[in-house]
């Protein structure tokens, strides 16, 4: 192990946390680290990532589908409700273990796989999100990583000053 892969194992938490300080002395601090081999077994992938980011105030999420967290099981499987629940489900706990909360989003990336979709997922995002009024983008694609998954919701937000 490198002395850079033995400092993260050894700044990583009980609660899945590696803090890390940049050139410039700024802290960020990955939320959740996993790595691609785990998550997509099908896959000749190996790269270290996490499910969130806390650079300064700022929350970036990695983009959430209907997966369990836990245990990397996809959920509604055919149903783009359930997948946009459990996305929305997961943006809400990750904020949480950043620090900060739904109501923080400044912007939003949805990716469906579908146009018809649009209405579906909108209504579900629209009731997490009431009152919110996040910046807000809608792609259709090709696909997403796994054939199963129809939507994927990507957040960005901040942590204000009073909880930070």
């Amino acid at each position: 192990m490198s002395d850079e892969s033995a400092a993260k194992s050894a700044a990583r938490t009980a609660t899945g946390r590696v803090g890390e300080v940049d050139a410039s002395g700024a802290t960020h601090t990955r939320i959740r680290p996993f790595n691609t081999k785990l998550t997509y077994p099908e896959q000749s992938l190996d790269n270290d990532l996490c499910q969130a980011v806390v650079a300064g105030n700022t929350v970036y999420l990695r983009g959430q589908i209907g997966q369990d967290l836990d245990t990397r099981e996809s959920v509604g499987i055919g149903d783009v409700e359930a997948q946009a629940e459990k996305a929305m489900a997961n943006i809400a706990m990750l904020l949480e273990e950043s620090g900060s909360e739904l109501g923080d989003i400044v912007k939003v990336v949805i990716y469906l796989t579908d146009i018809r979709f649009r209405e579906p997922v909108y209504r579900v995002m629209g009731k997490w999100l009431k009152g919110v009024f996040p910046v807000s983008t809608g792609l259709v694609v090709t696909a997403l990583a796994r054939p199963e998954w129809l939507v994927e919701i990507d957040a960005t937000a901040v942590i204000p000053e009073s909880r930070g």
